[in-house]
């Protein structure tokens, strides 16, 4: 039968050679771009049986092209996920194509990898749907980023919810008798907590150590013969956190106005350890300061101490004794 080129003139040899030779080389780029994408490209018949199997299949799901041909493409399905092939068969038989579809494909050593799957059918010269050929992309990790921004942006909510709560609290229960005298209590107050949000940047908001937090705030009265801080290593999660560094800010402003650190040789110890039923407790001593008096009404440092320490689920207990003021602090861990 005598082959006419697009003219409808018949074709001589050297058009059909030209023509041949233009086809393979067309056919040679098609294989190349399949075999150099990075996504797993497969096609399999109507009956789900692999026909072909590209490098970044191996790679992806970790079988040959010699391993995986002549398999059915259930090799790769989960077994609770066996009714996605029958359904994307029926479509594809109604030459339907499906764009994007994210589910789940198991690898050779067993484990599953969430894939981005595009599936077109293939058909023949006369139009007839044959086969399908697969464009599968892995995106577990892009799946497992995604769902991270979600939960730190959940925690950052939590977070901030919670700060500008406890900086609330602390400008409601805040007094004064003079105007500058207010905005210094409030002041102090936020930078504590400020500070200790400083301290969060350090292990990504999962929390921070007691003895940074106790060395933030006693350090404008940090001397050597005067301030100690002993206690084992401890990480405190934010809110608790916040609750501590507020607190021995207060008792360290205390100290410093009315208790031991008001006097040249009075002295603060602050130790901490671990509850037996799993908390913290800290114990606050002051010595060689004035008398300590118990007060006839809650002053706002100690409401602010027991609303923070409450709020955790803790307990404050304040003792005024002769040599100094001591508090109590259980935080539960």
């Amino acid at each position: 039968m005598t082959q006419k080129n697009n003219l409808g003139v018949a074709a001589t040899p050297r058009e059909l050679e030209a023509a041949l030779r233009e086809s393979e080389q067309r056919l040679r780029w098609l294989a190349s771009i399949v075999e150099s994408s990075d996504d797993a490209i497969v096609s399999k018949n109507l009956d789900g049986v692999i026909t072909s199997w590209n490098i970044s299949a191996e790679r992806i799901f970790g079988y040959s092209a010699s391993e995986a041909i002549g398999q059915p493409i259930t090799l790769v399905i989960p077994q609770d996920r066996r009714s996605e092939e029958r359904e994307i068969l029926t479509r594809l038989r109604r030459g339907e194509r499906i764009d994007h579809f994210e589910t789940v494909r198991q690898r050779k050593n067993g484990s599953l990898i969430v894939v981005s799957l595009t599936v077109s059918p293939v058909k023949d010269a006369n139009g007839k749907v044959v086969g399908a050929s697969k464009i599968a992309r892995d995106i577990t990790e892009q799946k497992k980023n995604q769902e991270l921004i979600v939960t730190l942006a959940r925690e950052a909510e939590h977070r901030s919810k919670n700060l500008l709560a406890n900086a609330m609290a602390t400008v409601n229960l805040s007094q004064s008798s003079s105007p500058e005298g207010l905005k210094e209590i409030i002041a102090g107050r936020i930078q504590a907590l400020a500070n200790v949000c400083s301290l969060f940047a350090a292990t990504r908001w999962i929390g921070a150590e007691i003895s940074a937090i106790a060395t933030q705030e006693l350090a404008p009265y940090f001397d050597e013969k005067r301030t100690f801080i002993d206690g084992p290593q401890t990480l405190l999660a934010p809110d608790a956190a916040q609750a501590v560094a507020v607190t021995l800010h207060e008792l360290a402003t205390n100290a410093a106005k009315y208790g031991a650190l008001s006097k040249p040789d009075g002295q603060v110890r602050l130790e901490w350890s671990h509850a037996v039923d799993g908390g913290l407790r800290l114990r606050w001593t002051e010595t060689g300061g004035p008398v300590a008096h118990k007060p006839t009404r809650k002053g706002l440092g100690s409401r602010i101490i027991e609303q923070m320490i409450v709020q955790q689920k803790g307990e404050v207990r304040f003792d005024w004794r002769k040599d100094g003021l001591a508090c109590e602090i259980i935080v539960p861990m």
